[in-house]
C-alpha cells in the first residue's frame, strides 16, 4: 500500500484505506472466479482447479493490480475530500482571481483562503517582505496566525513553508499548518508549489502598497509635526506682540506722556514764570534720555538693524561683546544670505549662548560659522556641565531654536552629556548672496 493510506491517519483516512483494500480483494476474487471457475466450466474441468487457469488468473491479477489500485485510490480520494475543489480547479480559480475585480488589498486574503481550502490545511498564511522584514499580510481562517506561527520559528510538526520569488527577489513566504495526522498528499504538495509560483505578482503589488502606506504615514506624521511647529511660532509671536504692547504702554508710553505734559506746562509757565519754565525744561533732558533708554531696551532682541545692514557676522560680534562668558567667534566662507536664513542663524546662536551662560556654568564658549555653496552651518559649543537628554525635558529655548531652524527647512542637532558640555549645530539650506546691498 502507498504511504497515503498508511498508519497514523485519521479515522476517515483509515476508512478509505479499508475501502481500497476491500476493493482490491474483490478484484482478486472476481478474477479468480471468472478465470478459474468460469474457464473450468467452459473446458469441462470442474472437479478441481485447473493449473493452467490458476496461472492465467495469477497473471491477470498481477497485471491489473496496480491500475486497479490507482483507480480505487482516486475514487476513494474524491470521497475523502468531501466536496473540496480539485487541484486543477484551485489553480484555475486562483489564476482567475488575479485578473478579477477583487480589490488589490483583498488578494492576499483570497490567496490564503485558496491555499487553505485547496490543501485541506488547518490554517494558511501569506507573509510579505517589507523593509527586509517578514510581515503577516493575511491568514485563513481569520485568526490562524497564532496557530500557524511565524516563518522560521523553529521545527513545528506539520508546518510547511515555501518562499515566493520573482526575478530572484524574495517577496514573501506561503505557510500552512497540516491537520493532525493528515500530511499533504503528493497532489496537494504540487498544488502548494503551484500557488507559490503564481503568487509573485500578488505579493509584489501588496509590498508596494505596504511601502506606500508606510511612506504616507511618515509624511502625515511629518506634516503634523510641521503644523505644530508653525503653531508654536505663531503662538510665540502673538505672546511677544502682547508683551511689547504691555511694555510700551507701561514703560515708554508713560515716559512720553509725562514728557509731553511737562513741555506743555513749561510753555504755559514761560510767560508768567520764566525761571520755573527754565527749570522744568532743563529737567526734561534726563526724562528724554530715560525714554530713549526704554525704547532701546524694548527694541533689543526684536531684529537688530546691524543684522540688516552688515550681516550675520557683524551682528553676532556686537551681540557677544556683552556676554558674561568669554565667547570666541570663528567664521569661514560666510557672506550675506536671505533675511530668513540670517535671522534664523542669529537668534539660534543667541539662544544657545543664553542657555550656556544661564544653565551650563561654562567658562568659555566657541561659536563657529561655516558657509558652503548650499548651506550655512552655525555651531555653538561650551565647556559646561552639559545635560542628560534622557532625564532633562526640552525647554522653551530648545523648542524655539528647533522651530526657527525647521521653519526655513534646516535641521538642528544637540550633542550633550553630563560633564562634557553641549554642542548645538544648526544646518540651514541657503543660497550665498555675496553682493547683497546694505539697508
Amino acid at each position: 500500500m502507498r504511504r497515503r493510506w498508511g498508519r497514523g491517519r485519521s479515522r476517515r483516512e483509515r476508512l478509505a484505506a479499508v475501502l481500497v483494500l476491500g476493493g482490491l480483494a474483490g478484484f482478486v476474487l472476481l478474477v479468480y472466479v471468472a478465470v478459474v471457475l468460469g474457464g473450468g466450466v467452459l473446458i469441462g474441468h470442474t472437479s478441481s482447479p485447473h493449473v493452467g487457469l490458476s496461472v492465467l488468473a495469477t497473471a491477470v491479477v498481477a497485471l491489473g493490480f496496480e491500475p486497479v489500485q490507482s483507480w480505487l485510490e482516486d475514487v476513494v480520494s474524491q470521497l475523502v475530500r468531501a466536496g473540496r475543489l480539485s487541484p486543477y480547479d484551485v489553480l484555475s480559480r486562483f489564476s482567475a482571481a488575479l485578473t478579477s475585480t477583487y480589490a488589490n488589498e483583498e488578494l492576499p486574503v483570497r490567496m490564503a483562503k485558496v491555499l487553505a481550502d485547496g490543501t485541506g490545511a488547518a490554517g494558511a498564511q501569506v507573509w510579505l517582505v517589507v523593509d527586509d522584514r517578514l510581515t503577516l499580510a493575511a491568514s485563513w481562517p481569520p485568526g490562524a496566525g497564532s496557530a500557524v506561527g511565524a516563518p522560521g520559528a523553529g521545527s513545528v510538526p506539520g508546518r510547511r513553508e515555501l518562499p515566493v520569488r520573482q526575478a530572484g527577489d524574495l517577496l514573501g513566504v506561503l505557510a500552512i499548518q497540516e491537520r493532525d495526522d493528515v500530511p499533504l498528499s503528493p497532489v496537494e504538495e504540487r498544488l502548494f508549489a503551484g500557488l507559490a509560483d503564481q503568487a509573485g505578482l500578488v505579493l509584489r503589488g501588496a509590498r508596494l502598497r505596504a511601502e506606500l502606506g508606510r511612506r504616507f504615514q511618515e509624511l502625515s506624521t511629518r506634516a503634523e509635526e510641521l503644523r505644530i511647529s508653525r503653531q508654536r511660532l505663531v503662538d510665540a509671536q502673538d505672546a511677544e506682540r502682547r508683551r511689547l504692547e504691555r511694555d510700551i504702554h507701561d514703560g515708554a508710553q508713560q515716559h512720553l506722556v509725562a514728557l509731553a505734559v511737562n513741555l506743555r506746562l513749561a510753555h504755559t509757565l514761560a510767560g508768567r514764570s520764566p525761571e520755573r519754565a527754565d527749570r522744568l525744561i532743563a529737567a526734561q533732558g534726563p526724562a528724554a534720555t530715560a525714554t530713549i533708554d526704554t525704547l532701546i531696551s524694548l527694541s533689543r532682541g526684536i531684529y537688530p538693524s546691524l543684522l540688516v545692514d552688515e550681516g550675520l557676522v557683524a551682528a553676532l560680534r556686537t551681540a557677544i561683546s556683552t556676554s558674561p562668558v568669554p565667547v570666541e567667534l570663528h567664521e569661514v566662507g560666510t557672506g550675506r544670505y536671505s533675511a530668513e536664513i540670517e535671522a534664523a542663524a542669529y537668534f539660534c546662536v543667541l539662544e544657545a549662548l543664553q542657555n550656556a551662560a544661564k544653565h551650563s556654568s561654562a567658562r568659555s564658549i566657541r561659536v563657529e560659522l561655516r558657509g558652503d555653496p548650499d548651506r550655512l552651518t552655525a555651531i555653538v559649543g561650551d565647556d559646561g556641565s552639559g545635560i542628560d537628554p534622557r532625564t532633562t525635558a526640552s525647554g522653551a529655548g530648545l523648542a524655539n531654536m528647533r522651530d526657527r531652524v525647521e521653519a526655513v527647512g534646516g535641521t538642528l542637532t544637540i550633542e550633550t552629556a553630563p560633564g562634557r558640555g553641549t554642542i548645538v549645530e544648526a544646518r540651514l539650506p541657503c543660497l550665498h548672496i555675496p553682493d547683497r546691498q546694505k539697508g
